[in-house]
């Protein structure tokens, strides 16, 4: 299953609420004209100012909402370290595996030796799953049905309960589905880390794709998002890719294509 991601909802002209935001730390207009006067001219100076000082806080006063989908529950453990972050994720206390998708990294499905053992091993964790959903469904029902719960009932707590415990097995590699509120500012620490070269495969491809919506909705906020080293100094010291200059010509033609 491949890669699916779409900015389902965002803060409605986000370039100029941030401006407007801007203009109150620096003007004294009360908040009923704050947002007169803001032409495009305007919005670009105070994104452009507030970029050049490094002050990020008003910025924090637009949010986007993504929906992700086909991506494993490894991407999920790596996402969630974004803290100022909402999420909503797909159950598997809830929602039953009965054939699970599963996501194959690139090096994995390019060797055809690797590529038979990983099928192989998915299949075995969903004969696994189903068999100990069956085993421990029968023990939880048995016991309901003792205790007094009427079939319906006892059914649906005893498949729960079942579940619960057989998702034990599932690989990383499992498919969830999310979604994600980040307020900009949290956007450009996430870009900076994930769009990153030294970023796993998986959450960088996430990240590239989250940058390429955003930008068509605020081309100007996010002109220069992306990894650390496109508006500043690598980071990472010893651990570089010793390549920012050419990442800085990659991300610098994809805003200008977009």
């Amino acid at each position: 299953m491949s890669l699916h991601v779409e900015l389902l909802q965002h803060t409605g002209e986000p370039e100029k609420i941030i401006s407007a935001a801007a203009k109150l730390c620096y003007s004294s207009a009360g908040v009923s004209d704050i947002l007169n006067g803001l032409d495009q001219a305007g919005i670009q100076r105070f994104l452009k100012m507030l970029m050049e000082m490094g002050h990020e806080s008003p910025i924090e006063h637009v949010s986007f909402t993504f929906g992700i989908e086909g991506v494993s529950r490894a991407l999920l453990a790596q996402i969630t370290r974004h803290r100022i972050a909402s999420y909503s994720v797909k159950s598997q206390r809830y929602v039953k595996e009965g054939q699970f998708e599963f996501i194959t990294p690139p090096a994995i499905a390019a060797d055809e030796a690797a590529h038979s053992l990983y099928q192989q091993s998915m299949e075995m964790a969903q004969q696994t799953y189903n068999q100990l959903a069956d085993i421990l469904f029968e023990k939880y029902y048995a016991e309901n049905i003792k205790e007094g719960l009427d079939e319906k009932k006892a059914r649906n707590q005893a498949e729960k309960k079942a579940i619960e415990d057989a998702r034990f097995v599932l690989p990383n590699a499992c498919e969830t589905k999310m979604i994600v509120t980040m307020n900009a500012r949290s956007l450009m620490n996430f870009f900076h880390h994930r769009c990153c070269s030294r970023a796993q495969w998986e959450i960088q491809a996430l990240a590239n794709e989250m940058l390429r919506l955003v930008q068509e909705v605020a081309p100007t906020l996010f002109a220069h998002a992306g990894p650390s080293c496109v508006a500043g100094p690598c980071p990472e010291g010893k651990m570089s890719c010793g390549r920012a200059t050419a990442m800085r010509k990659q991300y610098k033609k994809e805003n200008e294509d977009g």
